[in-house]
């Protein structure tokens, strides 16, 4: 295989891992980040340390790689679209834009992909607020329409909820109300797509929550039913053609008593559910992105042991030297130089069976 670059937009702990899984393969990755302390520095061959609105360094990036992928959504799209004009971006700019936005993510997802969601509407004044508020006539939650991760950009509201007060804090005019969903797990699923189309998918796998942070993925999920697994299958193809996706994309979902799914958002990139690949698959998650961005034939998602992936948050990263010597478990420390209480610092991966 021709040695190639693989550009990275992003450096933090998913650029970190895309670049290590790349380098398994030969290939060079250059990765973009304005901070220089940025954990994906300390694995690749060559950094840009620039702003994403730095068109120029932008241009010089992009033009010294075969392809680029983005760790994260919060990129600026033009930056995105002005890549695309030097090289290949995957997934497209067209997918980030989609992603970008939680209005126009959920009305591809019910309109284009036609797949489940919650009950959602557009908020862009107070009396728009009003309006939704009472239409769920439930308890919803607002949500800005950018950049909110983790739980961040959310305010959950009751049935007696000051609605003038959470209009205030929330503090834009750029939101969707989304009806509250009593489900009964969250599940998430991962799909890679390449250029000719060709689609894998990885099982199925539970997401546990601790303050609106992922603590713990199962995998495979528990005491899940084929009919849930292929439901969950069939959403993820659905999406991934209508979005003519090339590269990976996880996809969020409530599962619900009745054995419905609906979709939560997606994440056009590998995705902290799918850390457990790492150990616990042929090919993960990273190196699937690899594959799929450069062109490479995809590779086999069979499970080879079942894993519960853990999530080092903050403090919780001195456990490693509990862990490091224990034959069960794989520990991934994402080299971060500041631990911070709500931080992801890394993670650990149960070899269960």
């Amino acid at each position: 295989m021709k040695n190639k670059t693989l550009g990275i937009i992003g450096g933090g702990q998913l650029g970190r891992m895309t670049a290590l899984a790349a380098a398994k393969f030969g290939i060079e990755c250059h990765v973009f980040d304005p901070d220089s302390n940025a954990p994906a520095f300390q694995v690749c061959s060559k950094s840009f340390i620039n702003k994403y609105e730095d068109m120029a360094a932008i241009k010089e990036f992009a033009s010294g790689v075969d392809a680029v992928l983005y760790e994260f959504e919060n990129i600026p799209l033009k930056s995105a679209q002005y890549i695309e004009k030097f090289c290949l971006l995957r997934p497209s700019s067209f997918i980030l834009s989609v992603s970008q936005d939680r209005l126009v993510e959920k009305n591809f997802l019910l309109n284009k992909a036609k797949v489940k969601t919650a009950k959602f509407y557009e908020c862009s004044t107070y009396e728009d607020l009003e309006n939704s508020y009472h239409s769920i006539n439930g308890i919803s939650v607002l949500k800005t329409r950018r950049f909110g991760y983790d739980g961040k950009g959310q305010i959950k509201l009751n049935n007696d909820a000051d609605l003038v007060e959470a209009w205030k804090v929330i503090g834009s005019n750029e939101l969707i109300l989304e009806e509250f969903i009593p489900f009964k797990r969250e599940l998430s699923i991962i799909v890679a797509r390449n250029y000719n189309g060709k689609i894998v998918l990885y099982d199925v796998v539970e997401n546990k929550h601790k303050n609106h942070i992922l603590d713990q993925t199962i995998a495979p999920a528990p005491n899940i039913s084929n009919d849930i697994i292929n439901l969950a299958k069939t959403i993820a193809v659905k999406i991934a053609t209508e979005l003519n996706l090339v590269g990976l994309l996880a996809i969020e979902l409530f599962e619900l008593d009745d054995g419905e799914l609906l979709v939560n958002e997606i994440a056009p990139r590998p995705h902290n559910s799918g850390h457990w690949t790492m150990d616990g698959c042929v090919t993960d998650q990273f190196e699937q992105a690899v594959r799929a961005t450069l062109g490479i034939e995809l590779g086999s998602t069979s499970r080879l042991f079942n894993i519960t992936m853990q999530n080092l948050i903050g403090d919780d990263i001195f456990l490693v030297k509990k862990y490091m010597n224990d034959p069960k478990v794989r520990v991934h420390n994402y080299g971060k130089k500041e631990v911070r209480a709500g931080r992801k610092m890394g993670h650990i991966n149960h070899i269960i069976s």
